[in-house]
């Protein structure tokens, strides 16, 4: 049974990012919206070789995908893709500079406080394995809608 902590834990990474989205607009919201949905279907796989492989831990006693991974998949991921790609596409430096803040923010502040909230820890990759498998998927956002944006044009 999950625990009530990690159930409104949940609620809230899902509700309030996708809520945030009322505010980036209906045309950024369809202009950028392929790209957001692309990298949440490579992060659900990214989270599903992360889970079987055993990277993180989760603390509720039943090791469940749907109530611990997903989530942080279908919450803040689409949406802040979103908001990245609103505020820095166009200049690669500015979205490669706020993705290392973002992605550096939950690698090495964020995932400990969610140890000390008994929600997830890091067990078999250290905080720069895990910076560095967020990361990477930064290019992949990028360039898929570098491509988007070219098909567009044609």
């Amino acid at each position: 049974m999950m625990k009530k902590r990690h159930l409104i834990f949940n609620l809230a990474i899902i509700l309030i990012p996708w809520g945030s989205l009322m505010f980036i607009g209906k045309r950024n919201l369809k202009r950028y919206s392929f790209a957001g949905i692309f990298i949440v279907i490579f992060e659900i796989i990214n989270h599903l070789y992360g889970h079987k492989r055993h990277w993180w831990k989760f603390y509720d006693k039943k090791d469940a995908f749907f109530k611990d991974e997903l989530p942080f998949s279908i919450g803040p991921y689409m949406p802040v893709s979103l908001w990245l790609l609103k505020y820095s596409f166009g200049s690669f430096k500015k979205f490669v500079v706020l993705n290392v803040i973002f992605d550096g923010l939950f690698a090495f502040l964020f995932i400990d406080i969610f140890k000390k909230m008994k929600i997830v820890s890091l067990n078999r990759i250290n905080h720069i394995q895990f910076f560095i498998y967020l990361h990477y998927k930064a290019y992949l956002l990028y360039g898929f809608q570098y491509l988007v944006e070219k098909l567009k044009k044609m």
